[in-house]
């Protein structure tokens, strides 16, 4: 198989073109680096079955050009972290909308099975406990630039979903519920990383809010695999799929346990809102789960916990940075 994966030199997409070259595939990589980094590709530098094409998602001959070429599509690439998204609206908007549908519409042109990554954002303010790929989405006022990533999400979702009922493409939504593992960065906002970051060089670990706030994460182990064998099942077509782990944590306790793990000095420290996104930001005070859908489909079964998760990042931060075992 040849496979396109924008993105693919993000966090996600960089371990999917792993484990597409060592299942002995083809992938080509269209990005922009603009929040991925070719670091993240530097153990296929050289190889025969990969390429990298600096480009964007927004340039439709391009993408039209690139799909021509390929078996499958994974659609990665997208505007992320919280940072990004406030600071940047309409910037996001533009990728996260007109970038999808420039790709599924390659895609359906070619006839390339195709899948979309997704969000848990998309469930906006429900905390449900488990939630299910048919329940309802809750957002904010549409004023409040941090409701703009999950609402583009939401219609990217469709846009890909209709496409495939009326084409009749093999097309696969995915929902990732924070999934995080080795290359992800705080950078943009993503949680753990910045935590062990924190940790690493005991600097105080900056909790968001009351950090009463839970969450439930997945590794990118468990969950890169899962995306070729969905897009191996047809009962998997023209549906969405929640993707993620099972230990749900609070913020203050996924402090607590970075600390621990690194053997830290660090200090918790609280920080509003308002100082850490500006005003009027809006979170959720639940995101977790249920998997029961992707168990069925291919036999989704989350193998890693999060110490373990914790400790892949730990590993791969004092690797790159030679940061010491703590004395």
């Amino acid at each position: 198989m040849k496979a396109v994966i924008t993105g693919g030199a993000g966090f996600i997409g960089s371990h999917l073109c792993d484990h597409l070259v060592a299942q002995g595939h083809e992938v080509i990589v269209l990005d922009d680096l603009s929040t991925g980094s070719l670091s993240n590709l530097s153990q296929l530098e050289g190889s025969t079955a990969f390429r990298f094409v600096q480009g964007d998602i927004l340039d439709r001959e391009l993408v039209d050009e690139l799909v021509a070429e390929a078996d499958a599509v994974f659609h990665l690439a997208a505007a992320v972290g919280v940072y990004n998204i406030v600071d940047n609206p309409l910037r996001s908007l533009r990728i996260n909308l007109h970038g999808t549908e420039n790709v599924v519409e390659a895609a359906v042109k070619h006839r390339v099975p195709y899948m979309i990554a997704s969000t848990s954002e998309v469930y906006g303010k429900n905390d449900a406990d488990g939630l299910k790929e048919n329940d309802d989405r809750i957002y904010g006022s549409p004023t409040k630039s941090r409701w703009s990533y999950a609402a583009a999400k939401g219609l990217d979702e469709l846009v890909a979903y209709v496409h495939g009922v009326e084409s009749g493409v093999p097309c696969v939504i995915t929902r990732f519920f924070n999934v995080v593992g080795p290359r992800q960065t705080g950078r943009y906002g993503m949680v753990v990383p910045r935590f062990v970051d924190q940790a690493l060089s005991n600097e105080p670990i900056t909790v968001y809010g009351t950090g009463t706030q839970r969450r439930c994460f997945g590794s990118v182990y468990d969950v890169v695999p899962t995306l070729t064998r969905l897009m191996d099942t047809p009962e998997a077509y023209n549906r969405a799929v929640n993707l993620g782990g099972r230990e749900e944590i609070s913020i203050k306790g996924l402090a607590d346990r970075v600390v621990q793990l690194t053997g830290s000095t660090s200090a918790i420290t609280y920080v509003d809102y308002e100082q850490a996104y500006g005003e009027g930001y809006e979170d959720m005070q639940r995101r977790y789960p249920d998997t029961s859908l992707a168990a069925r489909l291919i036999g989704y079964e989350p193998t890693r916990d999060l110490n373990d998760i914790i400790d892949s990042i730990v590993q791969h931060r004092r690797s790159a940075h030679s940061v010491p075992e703590p004395v």
